[in-house]
């Protein structure tokens, strides 16, 4: 169901996270949104969770990008919730960001998960097979124009969106 993504930069080495990454992971993610996504509404579908998976790039020994997938549950049907997304910024526009969101999508697919949820931006998101989520609710105030949801044994997704 879910699209193969574009092509990628084969010297893009998306690993999954390991425990000795957290600690970079997390200084990336605050460099890149700083202290106010602790008040977006996907904050709190992280808050109290641990995450399914997450991965990394590391470019010279220094992790470079990372992501994260949640368990979430859309209405009655556990899904995945990918973010943050998080990229250093002298290393954005050089394939990180699509790599890492390709190594989610492979995840939802070996786990045969529903589907894959997001909030982001349609134009970079719809190439990897994302499509507006116009029925799901989230636990707070976003954009619905920015809810994206990525079919993978489930066509749409509809209802509220908790933790899972």
């Amino acid at each position: 169901m879910l699209q193969a993504a574009p092509a990628l930069p084969v010297d893009t080495p998306v690993q999954p996270e390991a425990a000795r990454h957290k600690h970079a992971v997390d200084a990336l993610v605050e460099a890149a949104f700083g202290p106010g996504r602790y008040a977006k509404t996907a904050e709190r579908l992280r808050e109290g969770s641990r995450p399914t998976a997450g991965f990394v790039v590391e470019t010279q020994g220094e992790v470079t990008g990372a992501v994260r997938l949640w368990p979430i549950v859309v209405g009655e049907t556990p899904a995945l919730f990918l973010g943050p997304i998080a990229v250093d910024a002298g290393r954005r526009g050089d394939g990180q960001g699509a790599a890492l969101v390709q190594a989610c999508l492979d995840h939802a697919r070996a786990t045969h998960a529903s589907g894959v949820l997001l909030v982001g931006d349609p134009p970079y998101f719809q190439r990897f097979g994302f499509v507006a989520a116009p029925d799901v609710t989230l636990p707070g105030p976003v954009d619905r124009r920015r809810v994206l949801w990525a079919p993978v044994t489930q066509a749409s997704a509809a209802g509220a969106v908790r933790a899972g």
